[in-house]
């Protein structure tokens, strides 16, 4: 089962197994620990799509509302 955890001000947490990441054209993304990875959501990563931090240098600021 995968647990998708939406950060304040932070990166998408996925974490689970049985986790397969494509990009659009259906290709396979390997992410370094594929059981648990952060997805950025700032834009500011030089890792896109994952989260390398640079959220907190580009005071990214983005709150869950429910």
């Amino acid at each position: 089962m995968a647990e998708i955890t939406i950060m304040d001000n932070g990166p998408i947490r996925v974490s689970g197994t049985d986790i397969v990441l494509k990009d659009m054209t259906g290709k396979p993304v390997k992410p370094a620990n594929p059981a648990q990875f952060a997805l950025c959501r700032c834009g500011h990563s030089a890792q896109k799509p994952f989260c390398d931090g640079a959220h907190k240098t580009a005071n990214f600021q983005s709150k869950v509302s429910s």
